[in-house]
């Protein structure tokens, strides 16, 4: 008996998918900070073992769209809706249940299995220590029921009002950053997946090709580095990557949608391009386990955000 099948990771910006979706494939495979809005794509991670494979989905959070990008982004959120076996809906201690219902009404409605996870329950209030509530959440969630057991008031009041929007959903309290839960939280995957023979090969690890994984570490780096709207009108295109059995030398285009943000970029004699250019060289180095020769340019491509032939030419198409 050969179990696999599609696990869809969806939420709200900034509750935890990547760091969670890292977790669970055991690999960094998706960009993680502390803005949200980080993830712009659909990216699976897959999860093999002899007699079981996990195709993992990351995905934008789910957001009101301001232009044609988050639009674009919304729809990889929904296409998760469409084709997963397993539906992980991630949300957190601090989040509002009722934010963005529209989307939230989709999964009531969906027959499939729904594991509303809560994330980042290290996130106690002052009057419980993180040590406790994480002990008492152990406790508190029966997975095969949702039903709350011994949990204390703050964590059993997020668990009743999510129980009350989605009550068909087991409820699974997490610290995806500290891997609390998670090992319980792939327990009760593997028994949900259904019968079916793989779908990917067995040593493959993603579907995103290496020049993916090239533009997205840099473009963490300007999330990381970059105030404001900077990082939100940026995207990054890899025009070389050429590898041989020691290095890769790489060409990396960074696309901006005004000249003021080419400059800031760019910043007073190069140095801020400098800057971002050494951290993503030295996490390519560390992804690749190769010598990285990275060259990075900066272009201005006008309102590339709300142009769709532009997004088309970007990748942001979620058919």
């Amino acid at each position: 008996m050969h179990k696999a099948g599609f696990v869809n990771i969806v939420g709200n910006p900034n509750v935890g998918k990547s760091t969670l979706m890292n977790q669970l494939v055991g690999e960094r495979i998706s960009i993680a900070t502390f803005k949200a809005q980080t993830t712009r794509h659909r990216i699976m991670g897959i999860v093999n073992t002899d007699d079981m494979q996990i195709v993992f989905s990351d995905t934008p959070g789910v957001l009101k769209p301001n232009y044609k990008l988050q639009e674009s982004m919304l729809a990889f959120s929904e296409s998760a809706l469409t084709d997963a076996d397993v539906l992980l809906y991630v949300t957190d201690v601090v989040e509002n249940p009722e934010k963005n219902m529209e989307f939230l009404q989709k999964v009531q409605k969906m027959e499939i299995p729904v594991l509303l996870l809560i994330n980042k329950i290290d996130q106690a209030p002052h009057s419980a220590p993180e040590e406790a509530t994480i002990g008492m959440a152990s406790k508190s969630i029966d997975a095969s029921s949702g039903t709350v057991g011994g949990a204390d008031r703050w964590l059993s009041a997020i668990v009743d009002k999510w129980h009350a929007l989605l009550p068909n959903a087991e409820i699974l309290p997490i610290s995806a950053k500290n891997k609390f839960g998670v090992d319980m939280l792939l327990k009760r995957i593997k028994e949900l997946l259904p019968e079916s023979p793989a779908f990917f090969d067995k040593d493959q690890l993603t579907d995103k090709p290496a020049r993916f994984f090239v533009s997205e570490i840099i473009r963490e780096k300007i999330l990381l580095y970059y105030d404001k709207e900077i990082p939100y009108s940026v995207e990054v295109v890899v025009e070389r990557f050429k590898e041989d059995d020691r290095q890769i030398h790489i060409n990396a285009v960074i696309y901006v949608e005004r000249e003021s943000q080419k400059g800031i970029i760019i910043g007073h004699q190069g140095v801020a391009l400098k800057k971002v250019s050494t951290e993503a060289r030295k996490a390519l180095e560390k992804f690749f386990d190769k010598h990285i020769y990275l060259e990075v340019f900066v272009k201005v491509d006008k309102d590339w955000r709300s142009s769709q032939k532009e997004l088309d030419n970007f990748g942001y198409n979620p058919e």
